[in-house]
């Protein structure tokens, strides 16, 4: 097996999401090979191996980046894990774990990461100094308490009010027609508007709506980090975008079997999607990373 031919077998899984069987028979029509489902594991496995240092790079650069962070179900061994995806401009950073804890998301980002992570309300993240609590999950919460009725739902109403108008203005930033500095001028009168909202909701006879409320406005500064750092997003969709691939890639084969076959997964993600982000073609850097690993 040549470097381009192992490199192509390991596209056909990380990028196309092909089985092991699918992969075989392609082999067979395509090129003639007669090649078995343990030579196409064993092959991914060494596959995995050469990215092993491109995976590292990745998780050096993510973590000196702003991140765009989520985490998605995934199977290992039919058991319940997870699929992390930590996101920047230029790099897409995949880890499979059995947890979604904050020990993982410090393995994935160090310790000390000293970035803006833009991620959901979960818990393993509130131990970054920097955060952005994402409002599309937020709009999510306001619905909820609309759908519920009762006292709760009239915040829900102004609460998703106010967001409407936030995301107006974002995407006059985005489209040109709002500097960084008008965006925060006009972002005033909403954020005073949703704190005035959350009191009030705080003191909710609906329990839901008030202990969301609380928890609001106990960590208001991580509602509003977009509008005073450039290049951190209002939402972490940037990061389930990315997941989806993956998402899909574990429908079809319920997960990995064993941790080896997590840690093929989680480095061609990492490595085909930055390639993509940077403009690489991935099956060359693909072929060298696994040339480079047969001549040591």
């Amino acid at each position: 097996m040549g470097p381009r031919l192992e490199a192509t077998l390991a596209l056909l899984a990380g990028r196309y999401r092909l089985g092991l069987r699918p992969v075989v028979e392609l082999a067979a029509d395509l090129w003639g090979l007669a090649i078995s489902t343990g030579m196409v594991s064993k092959l991914r496995a060494r596959t995995a191996k050469a990215l092993h240092v491109s995976w590292v790079e990745v998780a050096l650069h993510v973590r000196a980046q702003n991140v765009n962070i989520d985490e998605t179900p995934w199977r290992e061994r039919k058991k319940p894990a997870y699929l992390w995806a930590a996101v920047t401009p230029g790099a897409a950073l995949f880890r499979i774990a059995k947890g979604r804890t904050a020990e993982i998301a410090q393995q994935m980002l160090g310790k000390h990461y000293a970035g803006v992570a833009t991620c959901d309300r979960l818990k393993s993240y509130w131990w970054i100094k920097r955060l952005q609590w994402c409002w599309a999950h937020l709009r999510r919460d306001f619905q909820a308490m609309i759908d519920r009725g009762g006292p709760g739902k009239g915040t829900g109403e102004a609460l998703l009010e106010q967001s409407n108008r936030l995301f107006h203005l974002w995407h006059r930033l985005l489209d040109g027609a709002l500097s960084r500095a008008q965006l925060q001028k006009a972002m005033k009168p909403v954020r005073e508007a949703v704190k005035r909202t959350l009191e009030r909701g705080e003191k909710s006879r609906c329990h839901k709506t008030a202990g969301t409320c609380k928890e609001l406005l106990g960590h208001q500064e991580w509602l509003w980090t977009f509008v005073e750092v450039a290049g951190v997003q209002p939402t972490n969709n940037e990061a389930e975008r990315t997941e989806r691939h993956g998402v899909l890639w574990r429908k079809t084969s319920g997960g990995t079997d064993s941790p080896q076959g997590s840690r093929f997964v989680e480095r061609v993600l990492s490595v085909v999607d930055t390639c993509r982000r940077q403009g690489k073609k991935v099956l060359d850097y693909l072929s060298a990373c696994i040339e480079t690993c047969h001549d040591r």
